[in-house]
């Protein structure tokens, strides 16, 4: 008699399966108790493919496109897809998956010969991958030995995966297959095509834009919104990378390996230090107008830093920046808004005194004193403050802060005399041509170690806070970021070299009874790609050090 596997989902429900079903057939049947499609499962907080048979059952969690996790899933089996039919109808040609931009993810593809990628190309790939969607073929996945998939990758003159592979740790590898293009993928793969139904591509010069549903737009495409500064900040950190020789992980190895960690620090640090300077002297040049420098990004950008980087260059210049803090015009915490999970929300806008803001920055600005307020954490309530502060006619008010871009935050002040800048750690930096690494990863990785080394908190509650900071960002932040007028990455080519020595173990420590598990062995198995480089090269003003530490600025 068959084994009978009980699976429980988390509203508590229960279901029964006969030993040697596979979750495909499971996911099948549980289809209609999802919003979207089922692209991967998590059993007992391991991550499984579809394509797996349990041998035990247990907590059972659908992973569909409602969440990040599914999405990744989708997004890299479209990838996938995409770079075989490229393959298929230009023979040699060589595509690059780069980064994230308008809700989707930007590439590029070279042909050997000098010829140009076209609309018409861009066309011809959409319509052999609908082929391939169409058709529901199979996605399967074979582990080799490293020795194997080194001396394919050299055939196919892939060497950004060579490079990657060289320094491997563990003897196997597992590839991908769909069709006859065998690939190698950081991350679980859909079954089969026909999962791949929702996308598009967007011609977007001089590459493209693979469009695939969100967190936010499960079942379908989001709208797309032309990202223009971001599109261009990201093609300066490329430019950035080829100074720097780095085109990806394997190249950044290469040269720790080789010694050069310290000169690589030194260059990526110089290039920071120019961008910053290059800013205050935007502002400077225009210093009779601008009176408020707004600094806004998402969690773990290092705001804090950049903008005390910033006040040291506008010294230089001859101006004398002050600093003000939103934090400090929190409404009582008893007053705070309720969000939609019935918890107080913190991050809204309603949650700031804006009316006492505004009045404090117009007086300041019109050469009024003003005694700025302190807000007591502890007790949750705002308090007078102690200092009366006056500034003169050209110095400017630097405020940091989610809300910066959003001009509800700063209604009284006219437009002309705001300065915006958005600041995020938008790596360009790819694991090789076709694994890139999202801004996301780079940026919890860098909260790890934060909130650990200055909190008090383990990985354990920043991955399980996680979700609700991204939520908020999506609300708060990245609808106005094409507002700023400036933008600045604050990502490092090295850091996550740095920062391994500090995440791992950190990491490591979340274990399988906690439903973060997946998502901690997913980031242990990110960081595993990267040699260590030593910390102390890395400058005392640099912004990795808000978040490893020994910097000479106070957060």
């Amino acid at each position: 008699m068959t084994n009978q596997l009980t699976f429980q989902l988390p509203d508590g429900s229960t279901y029964s399966y006969p030993e040697g079903t596979s979750f495909l057939k499971i996911a099948k049947d549980l289809q209609p108790l999802t919003p979207s499609i089922i692209v991967a499962v998590k059993l007992n907080n391991e991550f499984h493919d579809l394509y797996c048979m349990p041998k035990t059952g247990g907590k059972l969690v659908l992973v569909d496109l409602s969440s990040q996790d599914g999405v990744r899933v989708y997004s890299r089996s479209l990838s996938l897809v995409l770079i075989r039919a490229a393959s298929e109808l230009f023979p040699g040609c060589e595509v690059r998956i780069e980064h994230s931009l308008s809700k989707g993810i930007y590439g590029e593809i070279k042909y050997a010969t000098n010829q140009r990628f076209t609309d018409r190309d861009l066309k011809l790939i959409r319509e052999r991958m609908t082929r391939i969607i169409e058709a529901d073929e199979p996605i399967t996945k074979e582990t080799v030995s490293l020795a194997q998939a080194m001396e394919l990758f050299t055939c196919k003159n892939q060497l950004d995966k060579v490079r990657l592979l060289r320094f491997k740790k563990k003897p196997e590898v597992h590839l991908y297959h769909c069709g006859d293009h065998t690939d190698y993928f950081y991350g679980h793969m859909v079954p089969s095509t026909g999962f791949l139904k929702i996308f598009d591509l967007k011609y977007y010069l001089p590459g493209f834009i693979l469009r695939f549903p969100t967190v936010q737009s499960p079942a379908s495409l989001p709208p797309f919104s032309e990202q223009r500064k971001l599109a261009r900040i990201y093609y300066e950190y490329e430019k950035w990378a080829e100074i720097l020789e780095i085109s990806d992980v394997g190249s950044l190895n290469t040269l720790i390996a080789s010694g050069k960690g310290g000169e690589l620090i030194r260059v990526a640090e110089a290039l920071h230090e120019k961008k910053v300077a290059q800013i205050a002297d935007l502002i400077s040049l225009d210093r009779e107008r601008i009176r408020v420098i707004l600094i806004a990004g998402p969690s773990s950008s290092g705001k804090t830093t950049f903008a005390q980087r910033l006040a040291v260059q506008l010294r230089v210049n001859g101006l004398r920046p002050i600093s003000i803090s939103i934090d400090d015009y929190f409404i009582n915490r008893e007053n705070t808004p309720i969000g939609s999970n019935g918890l107080p929300d913190y991050e809204c806008l309603e949650a700031i005194d804006t009316e006492l803001f505004n009045k404090d920055l117009t007086d300041l600005i019109q050469g009024f004193p003003v005694v700025l307020p302190r807000y007591n954490f502890q007790k949750g309530i705002r308090e007078p403050g102690t200092d009366t502060i006056r500034i003169a006619e050209r110095q400017p008010v630097i405020v940091e802060g989610i809300h910066g871009l959003n001009d509800r935050l700063t209604p009284s002040i006219p437009k002309d005399n705001k300065f915006k800048i958005y600041i995020s750690a938008l790596t360009t930096l790819n694991i090789d041509a076709h694994n890139r690494i999202p801004t996301t990863d780079n940026r919890i990785i860098r909260r790890i170690v934060r909130d650990n080394q200055f909190r008090g908190h383990d990985a354990l509650k920043t991955i399980e806070l996680w979700p609700m900071v991204r939520h908020g960002e999506e609300l708060h932040i990245f609808p106005f970021q094409e507002e700023a007028d400036v933008m600045f990455n604050s990502a490092l080519t090295y850091e996550l070299a740095v920062l391994k020595r500090y995440a791992e173990p950190l990491l490591a420590q979340i274990t399988p009874e906690y439903s973060e598990f997946s998502e901690a062995k997913r980031l242990l198995k990110f960081l595993d790609y990267f040699l260590p480089l030593e910390d102390n090269e890395v400058p005392i003003n640099s912004i990795l050090r808000e978040f490893i530490g020994n910097g000479c600025f106070r957060g």
